[in-house]
């Protein structure tokens, strides 16, 4: 695999604290190194319950908080995997920052301390739900699936103070309002999607972003893994598309690959944080990396240079070789071989060198290949130009002045029973800029300011389709412009947070002013995580 060196942003936070007249001593204590200058004011004692993002569905405050003490055990169901698995990472999250042992024992044995527990009968709490009740004699995490418990865990961490994040022993107390929440998700798909192709991440820094993911109760993780700048999977049949085609980035940097086992340790992480791992081959367009590697993909048999530019449409695997259908064959086997979640996405937006008579005649013959090995098809909003197989999910990737009829079109192939996931570029789009001044990102789709990738609704966003057809919501990350796990951050928060509370928050909740409360209160969280971000003035932070 080819990776190269991160530069991290602290030489530039220590200088601009030096300037300030802050110590780096202070700086490296009170901001493990990033968004120095973001310090927020202390938080009270007991958070009130409920009070985090995602917002929980059902909040009934009550009676006294529970402490966690050096005395407190968490207690699981020792004969079931999934809560031992679950009661050890609990406790790595809280250890560091309590200085506390937090044994992981047999329920019976955790009198007074933090219960996890798998109800079959609970049914109504579905695959992700989950119940905390908490009062001084202990907090019980009640769920029907394992999943429902990893959310509950989200939940708890959150509900105590901030510095519970830090990986050094930090002063407590460590409190937990008091009363129950009963909490079950709006939409089944919760989605992220990182662009490992423009700007190619290692494998600890998607581990990263995974674990930022789960903060937030997102269950996705879409992976962009090819594109005209770069292939990023290896693929046993066709090597040459990563040895070559893997070999650059925008900008001429070096670029990098997954192997298969890199590529499964990844599955693996995202599985031990209740993420379904998509891989995206995007075809027939956005290929030159493919086109470069392997000159028969070409129409006229001449393989193009590398490509490490940032325009879009210029490419496309040639639709009436066969060859073509052998290569797409041979890809998607190999992927869906190291893929264990239900879904294979195929891209197909952009193809402008493509014809619309060879689009439909190659999503016809490729969609079926992706059923053949077991897997249902995902693809972007221009899948519905053709007939999107049975099962298929199209992603709407659209802004409010998309022509109508392209809606229409869309809106239609919902009503004709194709899911929709929503990413509204002008809404959902992480790497759009916030404002004018936004020195990353890019502004095709207009500048997307926190609160408007917030104040929509998915339910009712797309004129015509019904609302039950959206089967959720996804924020992507493309990576033109970003290189490094600090710019990832500051485009992705705050804006994520908010993304992901659409997704899993009930209808009801919905209210910008209260939301932007909620996530005020997440910056010292910011902080302890080491997670840089942006501080719009949209929202009220705690002062500096």
């Amino acid at each position: 695999m080819r990776q190269r060196r991160r530069i991290p942003r602290l030489i530039g936070s220590l200088l601009l604290l030096a300037a300030a007249g802050v110590g780096c001593g202070e700086a490296n204590a009170g901001t493990d190194g990033k968004a120095a200058g973001h310090r927020a004011a202390a938080e009270p004692e007991v958070r009130p319950l409920g009070r985090i993002v995602p917002v929980p569905a059902s909040v009934t405050p009550g009676g006294e908080p529970y402490a966690l003490t050096a005395t407190t055990r968490i207690g699981v169901d020792t004969r079931s995997r999934a809560t031992k698995e679950l009661g050890a990472y609990l406790a790595e999250l809280l250890r560091p920052a309590t200085g506390f042992p937090l044994p992981v024992v047999d329920e019976q044995a955790a009198l007074g301390g933090i219960r996890l527990r798998l109800s079959a009968g609970d049914t109504a709490l579905g695959d992700e739900g989950y119940r905390l009740r908490s009062g001084p004699d202990g907090i019980t995490l009640t769920a029907h699936r394992p999943a429902g418990l990893f959310r509950g865990v989200q939940t708890l961490r959150q509900q105590l103070p901030s510095a519970v994040e830090r990986r050094s022993v930090q002063q407590g107390p460590w409190k937990v309002a008091g009363g129950t929440i009963t909490d079950t998700p709006r939409y089944a798909h919760r989605g992220a999607m990182l662009d490992v192709a423009r700007h190619f991440f290692t494998v600890d820094e998607v581990k990263r972003y995974i674990d930022q993911l789960a903060l937030y109760k997102v269950n996705t993780l879409h992976l962009h893994l090819s594109d005209d700048q770069g292939w990023r999977i290896a693929v046993d049949s066709w090597p040459r598309l990563t040895t070559y085609g893997g070999s650059t980035e925008v900008g001429g940097g070096p670029g990098g690959f997954y192997t298969k086992e890199e590529y499964q340790e990844i599955v693996r992480y995202a599985a031990s944080r209740y993420q379904e791992v998509v891989p995206e081959i995007d075809v027939p367009g956005h290929t030159n990396a493919a086109l470069a590697s392997y000159p028969e993909l070409n129409c006229d048999g001449v393989a193009p240079p590398l490509y490490t530019g940032t325009k879009v449409g210029f490419s496309s695997l040639c639709v009436p070789k066969q060859v073509t259908y052998d290569f797409v064959d041979d890809v998607i086997r190999e992927i869906a071989a190291l893929t264990p979640g239900r879904y294979l996405h195929i891209g197909g937006d952009e193809a402008h060198s493509t014809s619309h008579a060879d689009y439909v005649a190659f999503m016809d013959r490729v969609q079926p290949v992706v059923a053949k090995y077991g897997k249902k098809v995902i693809g972007w909003h221009q899948l519905t130009g053709t007939t999107p197989a049975p099962g298929a999910l199209v992603q709407y990737w659209g802004l409010d002045r998309t022509p109508a009829e392209e809606k229409e079109r869309v809106a239609e192939a919902a009503r004709n029973g194709t899911g929709l996931i929503l990413s509204p570029a002008d809404r959902t789009y992480l790497d759009m800029k916030y404002t004018k001044e936004t020195k990353l990102g890019l502004s095709w789709a207009g500048y997307v300011e926190v609160r408007r990738s917030y104040d929509w609704d998915p339910a009712t966003y797309l004129p015509g389709a019904p609302a039950s057809a959206v089967k959720g919501v996804e924020a992507p990350l493309w990576t033109e412009t970003l290189a490094t796990t600090d710019e990832l951050d500051v485009m992705a928060f705050p804006r994520l947070p908010g993304v992901a509370e659409l997704g899993w928050s009930p209808a009801a909740t919905h209210d910008w002013d209260a939301y932007k409360l909620r996530l005020a209160e997440q910056a010292p969280r910011f902080e302890a995580l080491g997670i840089d971000w942006y501080r719009s003035p949209e929202v009220p932070w705690p002062a500096p």
